[in-house]
């Protein structure tokens, strides 16, 4: 303000400088007290804004003189918030170190200097407590959380955390439910919840409380589908063989709505497709097959399509194989299915064509035994041979694990339903639990004849390859004779040993 005054002053000094240089002084007289003074205007207006711009600066000084206790409190206030903020900096390195000591003697520190942030001085003396393996003091300092509206989440999660390190779930679980239930809830809370009732098998309650969460907003539209998807698909996996007609048929709504939301979810499509060609309803499964297929290709897809009909002729079932491919035709296993149809329809050339687009693949155990069955089937039982070497020490395919030789595809435990359902709502990724366990899948790797002559091509309908120099070519007279032929060896049975189930399984 005096800056202000001060401006205003020369603003008006200068105007009446000007007035006065230039000729027009004016006259002034003022009569107090039996005094009288004559002056020129323009010095009567300088003198009185000199005399008030001097009484505004001696206010000014005498209000700064009365004021300086309060500026004195308010210095040491700002000194001891300053201190207050170092303390709580500190104490939080100190705690994230792991230095527990240090971070405890600097929690009592802010909370003598800390009056205005006592939550901040809780939840350090809490961490603090943490680092230095406390486990009374963290139960304390979280419960005492408990008291303050704006600190119950934070305490809830504390307490939590620690009964988890203790082992007990069932408190653990309280404290998630408890923080689940509050106006304002976060999604560690959800997620606790939800983690308890998967481990124990609720999918019902967790269909509830993923609803919950959506109208809450508590978690996204995707995540909620995505896990409403996979917990509909663990319902129907747990209803598939059940006695009572009632409960197969809620099994199928229920894996049909599993396709439905999330068409890239392979295990509910398959539960789907086989649970409603079990019904009689072909061409419905196929659709829900098809639909899948365009958008994440899976092998157990192409194998629950191929079982659809079983009274087709190879080259029928080969050519609904291949249009089942050109659905999405630049994907890998549309790819391997073209080889795959082509060795069913019995035309190695055509497979042998197709092979060459995943020339460039990553060698797996799948690779290397399809490449064997195309270059038996053409005639190259050496190079058959030298694939299935390639293939022993190769990797296996994720997604080939899916695959029970003896059941159905994702033949899980409801552990594995709980893991698959809560990865895959968080992060959309499809786990293996199967792969995980290294548990047997269906063969990949073909048992090739063991005599060169003698033997078939592999999974096609061609007669043998005749051998590469006639027999009696190059005999001696004075040779021994031959040994007599082998015995045959009976072919393979491919298609039954690749058939997903023959007969439906209990699920594990």
């Amino acid at each position: 303000m005096i800056r202000t005054a001060i401006a205003v002053f020369l603003v008006v000094a200068l105007a009446t400088a000007i007035l006065a240089i230039t000729g027009e002084p004016g006259h002034a007289s003022i009569i107090w007290l039996g005094w009288r003074a004559d002056m020129t205007a323009a010095a009567m207006v300088l003198i009185t804004l000199l005399v008030a711009l001097l009484t505004m600066i001696g206010w000014r000084l005498l209000l700064w003189i009365l004021e300086a206790p309060r500026r004195a409190e308010r210095a040491r206030a700002e000194d001891r918030r300053r201190q207050a903020n170092e303390a709580l900096t500190r104490g939080f390195l100190a705690a994230a170190a792991g230095d527990g000591s240090e971070a405890r003697r600097l929690a009592l520190k802010a909370a003598d200097l800390a009056d205005e942030a006592p939550g901040l001085v809780r939840v350090l003396a809490a961490q603090a407590a943490e680092a230095a393996g406390d486990a009374v003091a963290v139960q304390a300092a979280y419960s005492a959380m408990l008291g303050f509206p704006e600190m119950r989440l934070a305490g809830h999660r504390g307490l939590m955390a620690q009964a988890l390190a203790q082992g007990d779930k069932a408190a653990a679980l309280r404290h998630a439910e408890q923080a689940y239930e509050m106006g304002r809830t976060a999604r560690w809370a959800w997620r606790a919840v939800l983690e308890a009732r998967l481990e124990a098998g609720d999918w019902e309650g967790a269909l509830d409380l993923v609803k919950s969460a959506l109208d809450r907003k508590v978690v996204s539209p995707i995540v909620a589908e995505r896990a409403r998807a996979a917990l509909l698909a663990a319902s129907a996996a747990q209803l598939e063989n059940a006695a009572e007609p009632k409960a197969r048929s809620q099994a199928t709504d229920f894996a049909v709505e599993a396709a439905k939301l999330q068409p890239g979810f392979a295990p509910g499509v398959v539960m789907a497709g086989r649970l409603l060609a079990a019904d009689g309803k072909t061409g419905r499964a196929a659709q829900v097959l098809e639909t899948a297929w365009k958008i994440a290709p899976h092998p157990a897809l192409w194998l629950a399509y191929r079982d659809l009909k079983t009274n087709e002729t190879p080259r029928q079932r080969a050519e609904r194989l291949n249009n089942l491919a050109e659905l999405n035709p630049t994907a890998r296993e549309s790819r391997i299915l073209f080889v795959e149809q082509a060795l069913i329809d019995g035309v190695p050339g055509r497979a042998r064509e197709a092979a060459k687009a995943l020339a460039d693949e990553p060698l797996t155990i799948r690779i290397a035994g399809l490449f064997a069955r195309v270059a038996f089937a053409a005639g190259q039982p050496d190079e058959a041979r030298l694939w299935m070497a390639r293939g022993v020490g190769a990797p296996q395919e994720p997604d080939w694990t899916d695959l029970d030789p003896e059941g159905q595809a994702f033949a899980y435990l409801p552990a594995d339903w709980a893991r698959l359902t809560a990865v895959y709502a968080e992060t959309g990724e499809l786990i293996h639990p199967r792969h995980e366990r290294a548990e047997k899948t269906m063969s990949e790797l073909p048992e090739l004849p063991v005599p060169y002559t003698d033997s078939a091509p592999f999974l096609s309908g061609q007669e043998a390859a005749p051998p590469p120099y006639g027999v009696e070519e190059g005999r001696y007279d004075d040779d021994e004779p031959e040994p007599p032929p082998p015995p045959p060896v009976s072919q393979r049975r491919s298609h039954a040993r690749r058939r997903l189930a023959s007969a439906p399984r209990a699920a594990k």
